[in-house]
């Protein structure tokens, strides 16, 4: 786990579409809550590299089985409220600093599996049209996920125009 100076929590987030571009949407194991896929970097690992490892452990997705259409420009962040802070943590988490990413699914769903390790993420899952999540999820997340949305779109309007599909990026620029 990687902790800033500030005690937010390194993470990503994936907003990953079909050819529909409705998006995945899981329900988080035992409760009534709705996300997307997400999880923190560990120790040396980049922000790319976190992404791809939780999409498999969270989505049982490889990374043959998506395309990686973009990120955010700048990491995320919302503050946890004060019912949520874990006081007796070292060091204090007091929220989360979250780059997202937008894939696009090029296998089929049929390769979506939940319960790939041994505490499942989630337990359910579903295609949502795309601003759906900003309506769903917890309400401390809720402006990120706004965010989120907001600066991915107009990337997958984008890569929609784009002809034989979706073009990887070239050059400096990193997803």
């Amino acid at each position: 786990m990687v902790i800033d100076r500030a005690g937010y929590r390194l993470n990503v987030g994936i907003v990953l579409v079909n050819e529909s571009d409705r998006v995945f949407l899981g329900r988080r194991s035992g409760h009534d809550a709705w996300q997307f896929p997400q999880g923190g970097l560990a120790a040396g690992e980049s922000a790319l590299q976190a992404m791809f490892r939780e999409l498999h452990e969270e989505v049982g997705l490889e990374k043959g089985d998506v395309e990686v259409i973009g990120s955010t420009k700048r990491w995320l962040k919302y503050r946890l409220p004060k019912q949520y802070l874990r006081h007796g943590s070292d060091p204090l988490v007091i929220g989360q600093k979250q780059k997202w990413y937008l894939l696009k699914l090029v296998a089929s769903e049929q390769k979506v599996k939940l319960d790939l390790s041994e505490s499942p993420e989630f337990d359910s899952w579903r295609w949502v049209d795309f601003h759906e999540p900003e309506e769903r999820v917890i309400f401390f997340k809720r402006q990120v996920y706004i965010q989120a949305l907001k600066e991915l779109e107009p990337l997958l309007k984008k890569a929609r125009r784009t002809p034989y599909g979706i073009k990887r990026k070239r050059g400096n620029h990193r997803p």
